[in-house]
């Protein structure tokens, strides 16, 4: 099941506000893995200004675009551009838990169960817009993106601790599992 925003008067850590930039160089220098929970309590403290987001925008046709921020051994930070329609593959993160916040726009997140005799199967839909924070633990399945309905641009901020790997992905009704490695960023 996807993870919910944690009750932020309940984090256990707290601490002055963080820019975008701020919150890569506190990514960049982890030396260890962090947990789902410390990502999101890194996020809630972060305000996020249009301008410092502008050198990571860009849209293409066809799929959704990739951009790189950060990237160690331990965590991997990335801004996703969207059309409308645009949305990725049904898949799991194989070993990585992931955060992602929602800049600007409308997300849809639909999730999943799978087992392994009667395949993949609807669990549950939700809406994201501006600001909303949704995350996936090891082995949430789902399926993110912008709905053609929305009539404007989306742009996802994304963090994968470890960064990704191979990744699984599904079909609706089938107990088929393929192997997708994303592609590298459209830009880095």
């Amino acid at each position: 099941m996807a993870a919910q925003l944690q009750d932020t008067e309940n984090s256990t850590y707290h601490g002055a506000s963080l820019s975008f930039s701020d919150l890569a160089d506190r990514l960049k220098h982890l030396t260890s893995v962090p947990s789902l929970v410390e990502v999101y309590e890194l996020i809630e403290r972060t305000t996020i200004g249009a301008d410092e987001v502008l050198p990571y925008l860009g849209f293409k046709a066809g799929n959704y675009s990739r951009h790189r921020v950060m990237k160690n051994e331990f965590v991997e930070m990335l801004v996703l551009c969207w059309k409308p329609g645009q949305r990725t593959p049904i898949h799991d993160h194989n070993g990585s838990h992931g955060a992602v916040f929602v800049h600007e726009g409308i997300l849809w997140e639909t999730t999943f169960e799978y087992d392994a005799e009667t395949g993949l199967n609807y669990q549950s839909h939700r809406e994201l817009r501006d600001a909303g924070l949704t995350g996936s633990e090891i082995p949430d399945i789902h399926q993110l993106g912008n709905p053609d309905v929305s009539g404007r641009d989306l742009v996802t901020i994304h963090i994968y601790a470890p960064p990704l790997g191979v990744l699984k992905t599904y079909r609706l009704g089938s107990a088929t599992v393929d192997l997708y490695t994303p592609a590298e960023p459209d830009f880095i």
